[in-house]
């Protein structure tokens, strides 16, 4: 078994992900790659400084603009919003292998007396009247909800019926969002949107555990490099300790990922076995290291386990946009800063979308970190980038 430093470590992740050396995935076709790459990306409607999932692609992707993003969901139809690391957007490609998650919303829908009713409104008032939101299907009332009826989450609760109804038809596969107005979602019939051979594909996973599996890879393949402990990587999925280890084996046992491990820590880590050539190239010297500079997501998929961030970065970091105000130690909405293979910082930059200009709100360099020129030119020009993917002038305040 490999060990590798904590440097080594880092630049894997970082190379692996497209966050250091020459850029790697570039404009929209290079936005649908990255995602294919990471088999999906956590959406947040909270729009601050761009939309988590903007925010994850301007990091890595040259030349990125919002509109790309919806043009691939709502256009294209390349990639599609629905529940995988909470509410996700992933390849339209692995449709059939979420048709587990389908079946289990349509089972615990049985559950609710008259719902389906109220679903067969709903699909006809859309087939003749096109895509709807809640404020727009005429269906009136509230639903109450207890968690044993509905495909996830632990509580009691009530609902307007018409988005209850929605909601129900989507995690169903009924229905697939149209579009989104703010955090407004519209919906329309799956079938109108997603082509035939996908919709009508096998599951290719035979059960529950080679699901399992089959996400468990994903999400390494998401972060690059993940422990063989508990980890918010792994959100989403049911992974005591013991399953960890069984699907982690068998991930190993047949040839998928490859175990290392990294100085002074204690848990295996594991990789996906098609990054062998790259992980040789860092541990020869040979990777492409260029420094660049970015703004981090604060649910980008590099910080998807903050305790590893912690670990191999010596970074603490907290999204403190949910904090009262009076015990927050930075700002609202701070994202990290990278530059070459460390993180440096993080800052608070928010546009001023009548004004057309940024300003950046707080900026906090990590204690151990020299102020020189390059830090300086790199801040600079990732600025600028910032304020153009957020549509002000290059100017900040």
């Amino acid at each position: 078994m490999r060990t590798l430093t904590k440097q080594q470590a880092r630049q894997f992740i970082l190379s692996k992900q497209g966050l250091i050396g020459a850029y790697r995935f570039i404009g929209k076709s290079g936005a649908y790659e990255y995602v294919r790459q990471a088999g999906c990306i956590q959406y947040d409607p909270v729009d601050v400084c761009g939309k988590n999932a903007e925010l994850t692609l301007q990091s890595r992707v040259k030349g990125f603009k919002k509109p790309m993003l919806q043009d691939l969901l709502y256009k294209d139809r390349l990639l599609v919003d629905y529940p995988d690391k909470e509410l996700s957007i992933w390849p339209t490609e692995d449709w059939p292998y979420f048709s587990s998650y389908r079946d289990r919303s349509l089972e615990l829908g049985t559950k609710f007396d008259g719902l389906d009713e109220l679903k067969s409104q709903a699909i006809s008032y859309i087939r003749d009247n096109g895509p709807v939101c809640s404020d727009t299907l005429p269906i009136e009332g509230e639903i109450y909800w207890h968690s044993s009826m509905h495909w996830s989450g632990n509580w009691d609760k009530k609902s307007p019926a018409a988005r209850s109804v929605l909601e129900q038809l989507y995690t169903d596969g009924e229905l697939i969002i149209h579009h989104k107005k703010g955090s407004r979602k519209y919906y329309d019939l799956t079938e109108n949107h997603l082509p035939a051979p996908i919709l009508k594909a096998e599951n290719p996973c035979k059960d529950e555990d080679e699901f399992l599996s089959w996400r468990v890879l994903r999400r390494i393949g998401a972060v690059g490099l993940l422990w063989d402990k508990s980890s918010t990587a792994f959100l989403g999925m049911d992974m005591k300790a013991e399953k960890r280890r069984e699907v982690l084996s068998l991930l190993a046992d047949s040839g998928k990922i490859k175990p290392v491990m990294v100085e002074g820590m204690k848990p295996i880590f594991y990789y996906r076995s098609e990054d062998d050539d790259l992980l040789l190239e860092i541990l020869n010297g040979n990777a492409d290291l260029k420094p660049r500079m970015s703004f981090m997501a604060p649910l980008d998929p590099l910080m998807w386990d903050k305790a590893l961030i912690l670990a191999l970065w010596d970074f603490r970091y907290s999204w403190e946009i949910y904090t009262p105000a009076v015990k927050r130690k930075y700002g609202y909405y701070t994202l990290p800063i990278l530059f070459g293979d460390r993180f440096v910082g993080r800052i608070e930059a928010i546009p001023n979308r009548k004004e057309g200009r940024l300003t950046v709100k707080g900026l906090w360099w990590e204690p151990d970190i020299r102020q020189t020129n390059k830090l300086g030119t790199a801040l600079e020009r990732t600025l600028r980038n910032f304020a153009r993917f957020n549509d002000c002038d290059c100017g900040t305040a």
